[in-house]
């Protein structure tokens, strides 16, 4: 009989699921994101089954508010209402909902353009954009890729000997963290999209979002992320470190998720440079946070006999780090800022000044070290108070994740448009 019990369980939990699913929007129109070439004379919803009609069930806006939506009707499993005046060029958002079969009001929000780009859906009309509290999940989100990829590179790059069982401890919780932070992250930037309440998530159409930038890299990054906790879980279980190695690349790689759905990808001026220097930021920001993090909390309390060796390891990956932090952030924010005078004059900026003095602090903390700690350790000698000021470089390191992350939300600067020729250089 127990081996029937695995199938038996898989039937009760799927069955429920089929007979009780709620209704799933399967084609629009106007499409997700289409430009039209004129004015359509209605807007068409096709779902998978019955649906049901409710007040306001079909909303339309543009960039100047609400525009009037007719005759709003179900007819089975299509949801349409009519237009009655012609809309003009831009970008339209329409908002919907409608009972479903099970009993639940489905909702949804997708975008579309008429002789004019269709607004992401992130940014459809009525979404406030990132919030503090997104501020928070992408910095905790940086926090998890450093002590997950920093803590398997220090293992790897630096350590290259069997650490205590803390080192597993601290990039299981990076591994952990990652995984559900990003999923916090998606939920919260759909719940701004729909404009519906938390609770209410389960039953909102989160295809539209899914489809963007944004969310291609979130469902691309959270697989990846899963097959890097594959990885290190065996690694743990079966004692076989050379399974480290895939989740550390494996890591860095799927890193780039971020570089390929932010500013550097999507902003005026971005190229496959911006994108390349962007995950090369931020993944030697992850190394070296990652790795004070391992130094301060496996290394020094619980291997004084690789302390010496670990710190000055340690000292030339950092030294590398710091130089690609700053070849890649002087480059992206030339990039980005289009005049010397938005450093202060607009909030992108001055986010940045503030990371800029933050690194400058950093960078001192860490000069120090190799000015005076590095000669001191390398002849033998000790340093009573060296763990607390690693600590202390981790700290400040982590402020500038927090920096980076507000400025990963902020909109940089408007690329302003090129002048026109001057009549004298026209040709006659």
């Amino acid at each position: 009989m127990s081996r029937f019990l695995p199938l038996a369980v898989l039937v009760a939990l799927l069955v429920p699921v089929q007979a009780f699913a709620h209704a799933t929007l399967e084609q629009t129109s106007p499409g997700f994101e289409q430009r039209l070439g004129s004015s359509p004379g209605r807007v068409t919803l096709d779902f998978d089954q019955y649906i049901k009609a409710l007040p306001r069930s079909v909303q339309l806006y543009s960039s100047h508010g609400a525009i009037p939506v007719a005759h709003v009707r179900s007819d089975g499993r299509i949801l349409e209402g009519s237009l009655p005046t012609r809309l003009r060029r831009g970008g339209y958002t329409v908002r919907w909902h409608a009972l479903s079969g099970d009993g639940h009001v489905v909702s949804g929000v997708f975008t579309f353009g008429v002789r004019a780009v269709a607004p992401a859906p992130t940014n459809a009309f009525g979404a406030s954009g990132p919030t503090r509290t997104e501020d928070a999940v992408r910095w905790l989100y940086f926090l998890s890729l450093a002590l997950l990829v920093g803590g398997l590179g220090f293992r790897l790059l630096v350590a290259r000997r069997p650490l205590p069982a803390r080192f597993y401890a601290v990039t299981g919780i990076g591994a952990f963290a990652t995984l559900n932070i990003g999923i916090a992250a998606f939920l919260l930037r759909a719940e701004d999209a729909l404009q519906l309440p938390f609770v209410r998530l389960l039953y909102g159409d989160l295809s539209p979002i899914a489809q963007t930038r944004f969310g291609t890299a979130f469902i691309a990054m959270t697989l990846g992320f899963a097959l890097v906790t594959a990885f290190l879980f065996l690694a743990w279980l079966t004692a076989r470190e050379v399974l480290l190695w895939p989740a550390f690349l494996l890591g860095l790689g799927f890193v780039s998720g971020l570089s390929l759905s932010g500013h550097s990808a999507a902003d005026a001026g971005s190229s496959w440079k911006s994108e390349l220097a962007d995950w090369a930021h931020l993944s030697a920001a992850c190394l070296w946070i990652g790795g004070l993090v391992q130094l301060a909390v496996v290394v020094w309390p619980l291997m004084p006999d690789a302390r010496r060796s670990a710190f000055l390891g340690f000292s030339r990956l950092a030294t590398v780090c710091i130089g690609v932090l700053l070849l890649a952030g002087v480059y992206l924010s030339i990039l980005r800022l289009p005049q010397l005078s938005d450093l202060w004059t607009t909030g992108y900026g001055q986010v940045l000044l503030v990371k800029i003095g933050l690194v400058a602090v950093a960078l001192a903390w860490g000069g120090l070290h190799k000015l005076v700690a590095v000669p001191v350790v390398a002849s033998g000698g000790v340093l009573p108070r060296l763990r607390a000021s690693i600590v202390g470089e981790s700290l400040v390191g982590m402020s500038v994740l927090l920096a980076a992350a507000v400025l990963v939300n902020a909109k940089p600067p408007v690329q302003p448009a090129p002048a026109p020729p001057s009549a004298s250089s026209v040709p006659r």
